[in-house]
């Protein structure tokens, strides 16, 4: 597994990659993510000097967002949809393999099957785009119960109902973002994660919650670095991963308004000694 360094999640602000490799070199990260949109303009001598700054500086590619919106109107959707391969293309020739987006666990209009039934055909759409161009895929399931109960109906929000969409969705290239958070919020086990390959892992989000909170009243925007208070299990859920031999990026997300509003060296440095701390947690 590899402390990987994705800027967003803990406030991080740059102008470029080459700013966020020099952030994750400085502070002993191992894998950076790709700006993959960045990478469209790029010339191949622009290409080579990027990946010769990745290599000098030891470090990997981690998982890129999907920056194509896929919950609001078919407009919307294929206006994002036909950008995707030439980013798909820019990000396999910097030496990029993953992608990776999130499900909302709840609409305010779609029914669960008519939910269901748009996102798998969407995300095919997507997977396959990514697919042709050597790209794996992940999705994230959100298993925060207030942002179930927020809407009128509750959508896909734990393992085993992410497994049904990412089977309905049929392209053999779509896995998994585990995160803690929402493995703990949504009740699960190591039993749970055991049921899966380091194949169907794409990437992992690794966050500690707040204490004195039940976990059904947690906030989905009020989460801790990882080994932060021992609330969830990281030893459990590292260590499952760890027998599973996931070798990918593991990255810090825990919406975290101090954190946040730190500068970005401060955040950084922060983040990876967190990583690290949980990392200590595998036997």
């Amino acid at each position: 597994m590899k402390i990987d360094l994705t800027p967003g999640a803990i406030g991080v602000k740059v102008k470029d990659q080459r700013e966020l490799n020099t952030l994750a070199h400085k502070h002993g990260f191992q894998s950076v993510q790709p700006r993959s949109s960045e990478f469209v303009g790029y010339s191949r001598l622009e290409m080579d000097v990027l990946r010769a700054d990745l290599q000098e500086k030891k470090l990997s590619w981690g998982s890129a967002g999907l920056r194509v919106d896929f919950r609001k109107d078919e407009t919307t959707f294929h206006s994002g949809l036909k950008d995707l391969p030439a980013e798909a293309k820019a990000l396999k020739a910097m030496g990029g393999n993953r992608m990776n987006t999130w499900i909302s666990p709840s609409h305010g209009d779609l029914t669960y099957i008519r939910n269901f039934n748009q996102h798998a055909i969407r995300l095919r759409e997507v997977a396959t785009i990514l697919n042709d161009h050597g790209i794996r895929f992940g999705l994230e399931y959100v298993g925060t119960l207030g942002l179930r109960i927020g809407k009128k109906f509750p959508f896909v929000h734990c393992m085993a109902e992410a497994a049904e969409l990412i089977t309905a969705i049929g392209v053999s290239n779509v896995g998994f973002v585990l995160d803690s958070w929402h493995w703990w919020t949504a009740m699960e086990s190591s039993d749970d994660i055991k049921t899966l390959t380091k194949e169907q892992i794409i990437a992992v989000d690794l966050n500690d919650a707040p204490v004195g909170i039940r976990m059904e009243d947690q906030q989905d925007n009020q989460r801790e670095l990882p080994a932060a208070t021992g609330v969830i299990d990281l030893r459990s859920f590292l260590n499952t991963l760890n027998s599973l031999g996931y070798d990918g990026p593991v990255r810090a997300e825990p919406f975290n308004k101090p954190l946040n509003q730190l500068d970005n060296d401060e955040a950084c440095a922060k983040t990876s000694a967190a990583l690290k701390e949980a990392f200590g947690l595998i036997w």
